[in-house]
């Protein structure tokens, strides 16, 4: 594995909202702390960092729009020359200039972190490897919550974590440790 000098960070939803109680249980406690040492990595390195903003269509979201939830947590502003993709739904190509932005700017390596892993993250992995991007997933920098099955049958946010990271890994995408990320430099 080579990580390319211009390799985008993708950070997708740290807003406030995603730190409200009434998701529930997450796992990886240190996600965050992974992500900003990616996040600073890219910034020293001088690649590019793209900043994923979700608003929601829903009014009982913790990304509605009129609320403060919506807005990204201080620790993770964006930059000035840091790119921001504003998206509706989980998968930040859909509808939002991403693809199009990435090929003009002659970006082919794709690094996702961020929330939640069986959702926006799964789901803009899924269309980076289905586009053809080398797409990377940083485990460790990714979270997600306790949720229930079809059938109704409760999992934790690790079973969670994992069954999302394995529908990823050798299809859509490279399921990584940000330590593996870092030593691909």
């Amino acid at each position: 594995m080579e990580l390319k000098a211009n390799a985008a960070l993708i950070i997708i939803d740290q807003q406030k909202g995603i730190l409200h109680p009434r998701l529930g249980r997450r796992n990886n406690p240190q996600a965050e702390e992974r992500m900003l040492e990616l996040l600073g990595h890219w910034r020293r390195t001088a690649r590019p960092v793209i900043h994923v903003q979700h608003l929601s269509r829903s009014v009982d979201s913790v990304f509605w729009p009129q609320q403060s939830g919506v807005e990204f947590q201080q620790r993770f502003q964006p930059m000035a020359g840091e790119r921001l993709i504003q998206k509706q739904v989980p998968d930040a190509f859909c509808s939002t200039g991403l693809e199009a932005q990435l090929h003009e700017a002659g970006i082919g390596q794709l690094i996702i972190v961020g929330v939640a892993t069986h959702n926006s993250v799964e789901s803009t992995a899924r269309t980076a490897g289905n586009l053809g991007f080398d797409t990377w997933v940083a485990e460790d920098a990714c979270f997600t919550f306790d949720k229930a099955d079809f059938f109704g049958h409760a999992h934790t946010a690790e079973e969670v974590h994992a069954m999302s990271l394995g529908n990823l890994h050798g299809e859509y995408a490279t399921v990584t440790s940000s330590a593996t990320i870092f030593s691909a430099d």
